[in-house]
């Protein structure tokens, strides 16, 4: 019997995490995990890695490790949290299979993150069942768990709206099994790449969460900046710098504002400005690249904590799936 309010979600393991995924979905995974209402389960999502990665499987086995570290460098607790790989839990494919065949093909088409991902992996041949039906997979990661919650930006919505849409048409062909989960949402700055496109791996356009040093240094002293100041006595439009969005996290509120006066009146260049981010960035991410360290140095340490989440992954799932198979009667 759940006691609190279970909540869910995953990451692909396709390389490395960047700080749009610190910002974007660990920060307010770590801050759920804090809270006693809460019973939070996070996994890698390996299998919907091969959506997109099919054809190139060798890094996905590394790519499930490294993650996990990132996250318990960033604050994950595995006596808090639930931390497990999709695959190890093979009940997540049967109740895809039937999710898949109670699940209409035009929901599938309509979902507008489809041509998104299609146009930003224009690179790789998408033109499968796996893509196209990967929300329904999805939707089986986290009913399987009875989530109440999945916390979500704003673009993740559309997934959370089919799976809820997935949720009550199995409970009303079979009976009524599966809650349906709410989107907690999460507000954040977005985080854009140096080159001022979205930060993604697949444009190599990201600063990681691994990044130190001169990696770091050399990676903010590229970002993009205001396009129409061209020479450092050109005043400066602060709310439209990637620079500034990035000091508007990690620098504390006097010195962003006094970057915002200085930008605006060319008192403080933009070499000068991206200096002190890179400063405050390694400042930030210390304690993160210690617990980093730590985690790379005991392997063993993660394996049994990767082995412990799924193993209580596991017991709720093969409870889910009995409930399931008799209500479909398969």
């Amino acid at each position: 019997m759940v006691t609190r309010k279970r909540i869910l979600s995953g990451m692909r393991p396709t390389g490395k995490l960047h700080l749009g995924n610190l910002q974007g979905a660990l920060k307010n995974w770590i801050y759920l995990q804090g809270q006693q209402k809460y019973e939070c389960y996070y996994f890698v999502a390996d299998w919907h890695a091969l959506t997109s990665d099919y054809s190139d499987t060798g890094d996905i086995q590394g790519n499930r490790v490294d993650m996990v570290i990132d996250w318990l460098s960033a604050g994950l607790d595995p006596e808090k949290s639930t931390l497990f790989v999709q695959s190890s839990i093979k009940e997540h494919a049967e109740l895809f299979v039937i999710l898949s065949m109670i699940t209409p093909l035009a929901w599938l088409e309509r979902n507008p993150t489809y041509k998104e991902m299609k146009t930003e992996l224009s690179g790789k041949d998408l033109s499968t069942f796996g893509f196209l039906g990967y929300p329904v997979l999805q939707a089986a990661d986290i009913i399987m768990y009875k989530a109440s919650g999945v916390p979500v930006g704003v673009d993740q919505l559309p997934h959370v709206e089919l799976t809820r849409e997935i949720a009550r048409r199995f409970n009303f062909l079979y009976r009524e099994i599966f809650p349906i989960p709410d989107p907690l949402l999460t507000d954040f700055p977005k985080l854009l790449g140096i080159d001022g496109r979205k930060m993604s791996k697949s444009y190599e356009n990201s600063i990681y969460i691994s990044d130190r040093g001169k990696i770091l240094k050399d990676k903010v002293a590229a970002m993009f900046t205001d396009p129409q100041r061209m020479r450092r006595k050109d005043p400066g439009r602060p709310e439209i710098c990637n620079v500034y969005t990035f000091h508007q996290i990690y620098s504390p509120g006097e010195d962003v504002d006094r970057i915002r006066v200085e930008c605006s009146r060319a008192g403080i260049g933009c070499t000068d400005c991206k200096r002190q981010l890179s400063a405050r960035i390694a400042e930030a991410m210390s304690p993160v690249h210690d617990r980093r360290d730590y985690y790379l140095h005991h392997p063993d340490e993660v394996r049994a904590i990767i082995e412990n989440g799924n193993a209580r992954a596991a017991r709720i799932a093969r409870l889910t799936m009995e409930e399931v198979r008799e209500a479909v009667r398969v």
